[in-house]
């Protein structure tokens, strides 16, 4: 009785862009079955376009990754035994794999460039193509070459047949996709492909290819599309929200990321959807993708960050809380760290994201905080705020201090009763006149925290406009 085989994916970027949440997905995929099965996760840098290769978009991917917590288990910087794991260093490689090809009878020279022949009946035929603003015809060879089969785990069998010869070296002497692609999966002894839908097309090809070589294809797993948030298109570079990179920018946090983009294309069995990586990896089959494509939902995405946000420990979130805070230059080392976490355990509740931090919290380091103009409109339409906050600053000033909730409150009721008013018509001016927004966290425990002189300091200040 042979051993079971060794699960083995690969996840092979191309560093001519900055990280895509496509790619993200496609390598979560990946890597999520390896850690299911207990395989291998390689990962495959696809560097052959020299002039589009950057190696800054090649560090976007390595730290992207990581920050994902999609470690490899080969592949630059882990090393191998398959190795070169960059498609620029592996030319030794596909010299070897080329004269294999050649030997078949099935490559040759065409304008410069060294295509593959499929096996069938050909014919020649007429087909138009636009030139510019010409449209022109030309002769072309078609084959008419039996059909492949390609046995997908999610789409089921698909029958396709290609009907051209197609470039396997470029004119340039550079190899072409399809070629590097079947060579590196071989050579590295892939087991299972997960991609995207839209490489189904090229499947037939490397199908071809296989063969050719005698190598039996590894499993093929074309996972749906992403498409926009209002589900018309495929969600591309171009749009908003698309790149890992930005969600870094906005400290998402990458497990809550993460989570979600295992949701896009994939349903866990309990139904649940926030979960422990652990339980998403124990549940992780690829049988149950989808068929039907994902639409990327960024109201849900913030959702997930809001909730995993809530779940930090404090030791993490005061670290990560303090690291923005710096890097906005609202605190530094003259800044007491026991009031700064108060003010972070202040506004905890009231945050979407990491991203907030700065605005929540910037009118309890600094004077110089904006007030919001919209809110100002609104307040004024009730009246006139300056006046309310004119009424409220000979009663505050009473007080020994504003700790005593009980006491506050009763100040604010007194002065409304003198003016005909209600209580609840003067908080919000106050907290408009000391924060400059119209929400936030509870107003006497900011006021508490703020302390009484800093707080009439503002009020006076307000009045002043």
């Amino acid at each position: 009785m042979s051993a079971p085989v060794t699960v083995r994916t690969r996840f092979a970027p191309s560093p001519t862009g900055f990280f895509h949440i496509g790619g993200a997905r496609t390598a979560l995929f990946n890597w999520l079955y390896a850690r299911h099965t207990g395989g291998n996760f390689v990962l495959r840098v696809e560097d052959t376009d020299k002039e589009r290769n950057n190696e800054e978009f090649l560090r976007v991917i390595y730290d992207s990754l990581q920050w994902l917590g999609l470690d490899w288990d080969e592949g630059p910087g882990a090393g191998g035994i398959v190795g070169p794991y960059k498609q620029s260093e592996r030319g030794e490689v596909y010299r070897e794999y080329l004269k294999k090809l050649q030997d078949t009878g099935r490559v040759y020279e065409k304008e410069d460039a060294l295509w593959f022949r499929l096996e069938g009946k050909r014919e020649i035929i007429r087909e138009k193509y636009k030139d510019g603003d010409n449209i022109l015809d030309r002769e072309v060879e078609r084959v008419n070459a039996a059909p492949v089969i390609v046995h997908d785990i999610i789409r089921g069998d698909v029958r396709r047949a290609e009907d051209r010869d197609f470039v396997i070296v470029r004119a340039n002497g550079e190899p072409g996709f399809h070629f590097v692609n079947v060579v590196d999966d071989i050579a590295m002894k892939i087991t299972h492909v997960i991609r995207g839908e839209d490489h189904l097309s090229n499947t037939s090809k490397h199908i071809e290819l296989y063969n050719a070589f005698g190598v039996t294809p590894p499993i093929f797993a074309h996972i749906p599309l992403i498409l926009k948030s209002d589900g018309k298109g495929k969600m591309s570079k171009r749009d908003r929200g698309s790149l890992v990179e930005e969600y870094r920018a906005r400290h998402f946090l990458p497990e809550a990321l993460r989570n979600f983009l295992c949701l896009l294309g994939w349903t866990p069995k309990n139904g649940q959807e926030i979960l422990p990586i652990s339980e998403i990896i124990s549940q992780f089959e690829l049988t149950d993708v989808h068929q039907a494509n994902a639409r990327f939902d960024e109201k849900k995405m913030c959702f997930f960050n809001q909730q995993y946000l809530r779940a930090l420990p404090e030791t993490v979130y005061y670290s990560k809380a303090k690291k923005i805070l710096r890097e906005a230059r609202l605190v530094n080392d003259a800044v007491s760290p026991v009031y700064t976490d108060a003010v972070l355990a202040l506004v905890r509740d009231k945050l979407s994201g990491l991203e907030d931090i700065p605005a929540r919290t910037g009118c309890f380091f600094s004077e110089n905080y904006p007030f919001d103009p919209k809110t100002r409109e609104s307040l004024e339409k009730k009246g006139n705020p300056a006046e309310k906050i004119r009424r409220l600053i000979p009663v505050l000033e009473e007080l020994d201090n504003l700790d005593d909730e009980a006491a506050f409150d009763s100040a604010l009721a007194r002065v409304a009763a003198e003016y005909a008013d209600k209580p609840g018509e003067y908080y919000a001016p106050l907290r408009f006149a000391v924060s400059g927004v119209g929400g936030g966290p509870h107003l006497h425990a900011m006021l508490r925290l703020l302390g009484k002189e800093r707080v009439i300091a503002r009020m006076r200040r307000f009045i002043q406009g």
